[in-house]
């Protein structure tokens, strides 16, 4: 139906907007359902567009399709779309976001704008009075069109230009080491642009799932990257004059010595998101040979409870870790590289087990994801806090359950083995490749075998894989030859599943989405305690344990290939054969 069609039936339909009216002549919403829908939209003081697809009358796709055909305007699918091509500051921010528009081109005196109600005359006259240029709609679907909106916002980058243009000092020498914790310094420059450019840095991190902000000067350049699913992206590149400036800000909310220049520093922080949320930040800074690095991890507490099923174990895997820390007495310990989720993994099985008539103590350092009801105790060693001394001192505190964050020699694996051994379920970290190596580590550290045979009663190996984003994953042909090269079996390669590849859409990053776990589970067997007893060797007790249906780390992975949670590439990249 032409526009003009549309027109001729205001008369009718004048207490609606044009979307409105051009549904009902379309015949896919009804005149009293239209009326309803825009009064409830009225009421709550939302878009009618909004609320009509919220409310499921009419979905993104049929909407889209009939305002193509009612105003003769091409439909365009925004997963075709790379968000980081779009044209950049031909149209205010604020428009696009208010009126859930994108510039997609300009041709001559005219752009080409994406939107989902080509009716909205007020969006029109506000796009030609901003840009004194015309407009021709292409039609998008709502809810790709509202993602699209938010990724195509104002950058970092360029909030930093608007910042750099004001007027503004930050008086370092005036805050001491004596005022780096006083509540009035920090309100003091509250106001500052630079204040302003970190806060939008935190709350772009956690709304990009980012782990770790890196905040990095140069001899020329300053470099502000993310860590997101895993790998690093550049986010902004501010001026080099601001890296003392913003330094000293952070320095200043993480009650750090500002003066302090020529040591490493560690120290913490709060962002508050929202009435009911706030998120802790990890702080570390590092003197380079240009300024300080600094380093700022998030940690959402919220993260320790996700749950059990979250964290991507297979049946099997969390039932044999479910069994183990249900035990009354044991060592149970996670390992794996930095940044592999260890501390998650621990603190989500703390909080299962977490309840009144149970004492549970940890010693950390630091203590990252705080647990109501859980003894935390955060290691300082310039003051005499070590997890030796956090150990003897937990053991004469009638505890159930200890957590050491990591054990790094003799003295705390034998203060921890002996707790194990002694009525006490233990649990800690240690930095091994997999399952089978790590009893082979703890020789080596000088422990007895008769003790890790005794104390030890599982071990999880764990890495985190990039997710495929689910709605834009395509099925990836491999050859068969490569698929029993990765380590398939050749009952597996049968051809009754798929592998994906990552494609990349404006919902995710470059084809992934979020990450799940990838995991080696290996209890304890009384034929395992013997090749402990033994002094066998690594091989050794990973050959034993497949025997008993332990999955290898790759094995784990590939399984997650089958399922088709990740690819085959992300999967051969973070494990070994």
């Amino acid at each position: 139906m032409a526009a003009v069609d549309i027109a001729m039936t205001e008369n009718t339909s004048m207490a609606l907007p044009g979307l409105g009216r051009a549904l009902v002549v379309a015949g896919k919403l009804g005149q009293k359902a239209a009326e309803d829908i825009f009064r409830k939209a009225q009421s709550g003081r939302t878009s009618f567009i909004a609320e009509l697809t919220g409310s499921g009358a009419v979905s993104a796709v049929d909407l889209a399709h009939t305002m193509s055909t009612a105003f003769a305007a091409p439909l365009l699918d925004l997963d075709a779309i790379d968000v980081q091509r779009l044209p950049k500051g031909l149209l205010d921010t604020k428009i696009c976001t208010t009126y859930r528009i994108v510039v997609l081109s300009k041709r001559s005196n005219r752009l080409i704008v994406a939107t989902a109600d080509p009716s909205d005359q007020e969006a029109a006259e506000k796009i030609k009075f901003s840009t004194q240029m015309g407009v021709d709609w292409v039609i998008a679907e709502y809810d790709k069109l509202s993602r699209l909106v938010e990724a195509s916002g104002a950058t970092a980058a360029e909030a930093m230009e608007n910042i750099i243009g004001d007027d503004f000092e930050f008086d370092e020498a005036a805050v001491d080491s004596s005022l780096a914790d006083d509540e009035t310094t920090a309100s003091e420059v509250e106001d500052a642009p630079v204040v302003k450019f970190l806060q939008k840095m935190l709350l772009d991190a956690f709304s990009m799932r980012a782990s770790d902000l890196h905040f990095e000067p140069f001899e020329h350049t300053y470099r502000v990257r993310f860590r997101v699913d895993g790998e690093l992206r550049e986010i902004a590149s501010p001026p080099v004059a601001i890296k003392e400036k913003l330094a000293a800000r952070i320095k200043v909310i993480s009650k750090l010595d500002i003066s302090e220049k020529r040591v490493p520093q560690d120290g913490k922080m709060k962002l508050k998101i929202g009435p009911d949320r706030v998120i802790d930040f990890r702080v570390s800074t590092l003197p380079t040979m240009y300024g300080e690095k600094i380093v700022i991890r998030i940690l959402d507490p919220s993260s320790a409870k996700l749950g059990i099923d979250a964290l991507g174990y297979e049946p099997e895997e969390k039932a044999r870790l479910l069994a183990a820390i249900q035990r009354p007495y044991g060592m149970v310990l996670v390992t794996g590289p930095t940044g592999s989720g260890k501390t998650v993994s621990l603190y989500t099985c703390l909080n299962i087990l977490n309840k009144p008539g149970v004492n549970i103590a940890t010693a950390e350092d630091p203590a990252e994801i705080t647990l109501p009801g859980v003894n935390q105790v955060s290691m300082n060693e310039r003051a005499g806090m070590t997890f030796t001394v956090a150990l003897k001192a937990f053991l004469r505190q009638d505890p159930d359950i200890i957590m050491v964050g990591e054990i790094r020699d003799i003295e705390t694996a034998d203060i921890a083995i002996k707790a194990a051994q002694t009525g006490h379920l233990v649990m800690s970290t240690l930095h091994t490749n997999d399952a089978p190596t790590t009893l082979t580590r703890m020789r080596n550290m000088g422990i007895a075998p008769f003790n890790i045979a005794s104390s030890v009663i599982l071990i999880t190996a764990q890495r985190l894989a990039r997710r495929l984003c689910p709605n834009c994953k395509a099925p990836a042909d491999i050859p068969r030859e490569t698929l029993l090269e990765a380590g398939f079996k050749e009952s597996d390669v049968d051809g009754s599943w798929t592998t994906y590849r990552p494609v990349g859409c404006s919902m995710c990053t470059n084809g992934y989405k979020g990450r799940v776990g990838i995991y080696q589970v290996m209890p304890i067997s009384d034929e395992i305690q013997r090749i402990v007893l033994r002094d066998g060797n690594a091989p050794e007790i990973a050959a034993q344990a497949e025997l008993e249906g332990v999955r290898s780390l790759r094995q784990s992975g590939l399984h997650k290939v089958k399922l088709g949670m990740t690819s085959l590439e992300e999967v051969l990249g973070c494990t070994n054969v």
